[in-house]
C-alpha cells in the first residue's frame, strides 16, 4: 500500500490569491499546495475527496485510474473536482463507486444531480455510484479498508477514516479537524501513521493548529505523524525544523510506502 498527498493545502490553496508574503512568493515547491486530498494505491486506486484542484493534481501525478472515490465531507474544497471523474468514467466505461455520509451524499446528488441519474447514460458523464456509509461501519474497496469515525469540524458532518490493509490497520486521515473527542482518542490508539489538520500555528475554531495536531499525536501514541491542510502561515523549510521527533509536515506529491 502506497499513500501520494495529491494536495496538502488549505480551502484557498498556497499561494492565496493576491498575496506576496513570504511563503506565498517562495520557490520551494514544498510551499506550493493545491486543497487537500489523498490517493490510496494498493489493488485499488482510491481518491479520497476531490477539491476544485482535482483536475490539476491528476494531470501532474499523470493518474489513468481511479477505482473509488470516499469523501470526508461536502465542504466546498474538498468535492467540487467532482465532475473531473467523469474522464475516468469515460476510460473504464463504467459507474464509479463514490463513499461518503448521508449527508455528504446528499450535497453531491444536489449539486451534481445529473452524475446520479441512472437514465442519463452519456459516456463522457461522471456516472455516481452511492455508497451511504455511517460512523463505525468498516467497508472495504479491494483490500484496502475504511472505518470512518466522526470528527468535529464546525456544523457540518465530517468524518476522517482509519485506513487498513488486509483488515490490519495501517494509517489514519484527518484533513479537517477541531478537536480529539475521547471516542475519537480511543479508535486512534497506538496508530502507526496519523495524517491531521495541521493548519496554522494560531488557534482557529474550526481547525485543529500545529502545537494541538502534535498533542494529538501523542495522545493517541501514533508512531509517525504527518500535518496537512496547511495555511500559507506555514513555510515547510522553517518549521519543520522545528518539529519534534516522528513529527512532520505533509506536502503535495509525498508519496509514503505502508
Amino acid at each position: 500500500m502506497h499513500l501520494l498527498f495529491l494536495g496538502t493545502g488549505t480551502s484557498q490553496g498556497v499561494p492565496m490569491i493576491g498575496c506576496d508574503c513570504a511563503v506565498c512568493a517562495s520557490s520551494d515547491p514544498k510551499n506550493k499546495r493545491f486543497r487537500s486530498s489523498l490517493l490510496i494505491q494498493n489493488d485499488r486506486q482510491v481518491v479520497i475527496d476531490t477539491g476544485p484542484d482535482f483536475r490539476m493534481q491528476a494531470l501532474a501525478h499523470r493518474l489513468q485510474q481511479v477505482d473509488a472515490t470516499v469523501y470526508t465531507h461536502c465542504h466546498t474544497d474538498h468535492i467540487m473536482g467532482f465532475d473531473d471523474l467523469r474522464r475516468f468514467c469515460e476510460i473504464t466505461g463504467t459507474s464509479l463507486p463514490v463513499y461518503g455520509s448521508q449527508f455528504t451524499i446528499d450535497a453531491l446528488q444536489r449539486i451534481f444531480p445529473y452524475a446520479f441519474d441512472s437514465n442519463l447514460k452519456v459516456s463522457t458523464y461522471v456516472r455516481a455510484q452511492p455508497h451511504i456509509v455511517a460512523a463505525n461501519g468498516e467497508f472495504s474497496i479491494g483490500n484496502t479498508g475504511f472505518i470512518p469515525i466522526d470528527v468535529p469540524h464546525g456544523n457540518t458532518p465530517t468524518f476522517g477514516y482509519i485506513i487498513l490493509d488486509r483488515g490490519v490497520r495501517k494509517a489514519a486521515y484527518l484533513p479537517d479537524c477541531a478537536a480529539l473527542t475521547d471516542s475519537m482518542a480511543g479508535a486512534l490508539r497506538d496508530i502507526p501513521l496519523l495524517i491531521i489538520d495541521g493548519l496554522r500555528e494560531q488557534p482557529h475554531p474550526t481547525h485543529l493548529h500545529i502545537e494541538a495536531a502534535i498533542a494529538a499525536g501523542r495522545r493517541v501514541g501514533a508512531k509517525i505523524t504527518y500535518l496537512t491542510h496547511l495555511t500559507h502561515n506555514v513555510s515547510h523549510q522553517e518549521r519543520q525544523k522545528t518539529l519534534p521527533d516522528g513529527v512532520f509536515l505533509a506536502y503535495d506529491g509525498l508519496r509514503l510506502e505502508l
